[in-house]
C-alpha cells in the first residue's frame, strides 16, 4: 500500500512509504509500524486515515503503477524492503498480493 503522512506538510509533501499494512476485517483499522489508523476524517484535512493515539492524519491507497502515488508532487515514496520484491513485481505488471482476481 501507499501511505503518507498528511499532518505538519504542505499538500503531498509529508514523508510516504510503499509498505505492507494489516486491516481489520471491515478495513476501518489499519496497523502501520506500531500504530493503529483508523479510517475517517475527523480533522477535515486531506486524509482518509487518522492514527487513534497521536491524530496524525494519513492518506492510504495501493500504490500506481506509474508512481504517481502523490497526487499533487512528483516526491518519490521509500519502499520498506518486506514489500520490495511484490511492489517491483507489481511495477512490472503482476497483481498486488491478494487481488489475482480483481
Amino acid at each position: 500500500m501507499y501511505i503518507q503522512l498528511k499532518t505538519g506538510y504542505n499538500t503531498d509533501r509529508g514523508p510516504a512509504w510503499i509498505a505492507r499494512l494489516r486491516f481489520f476485517k471491515s478495513w476501518q483499522t489499519a496497523y502501520f509500524r506500531g500504530r493503529t489508523l483508523a479510517r475517517g476524517y475527523p480533522y477535515g484535512g486531506d486524509s482518509n486515515f487518522y492514527d487513534v493515539d497521536t491524530g496524525e492524519e494519513f492518506w492510504i491507497s495501493g500504490p500506481k503503477r506509474d508512481r504517481a502515488d502523490a497526487r499533487y508532487s512528483s516526491q518519490q515514496p521509500e519502499i520498506d524492503e518486506d514489500a520490495r520484491a511484490e511492489y517491483e513485481a507489481f511495477l512490472n505488471g503482476a497483481p498486488l498480493p491478494g487481488r489475482e482476481n480483481g
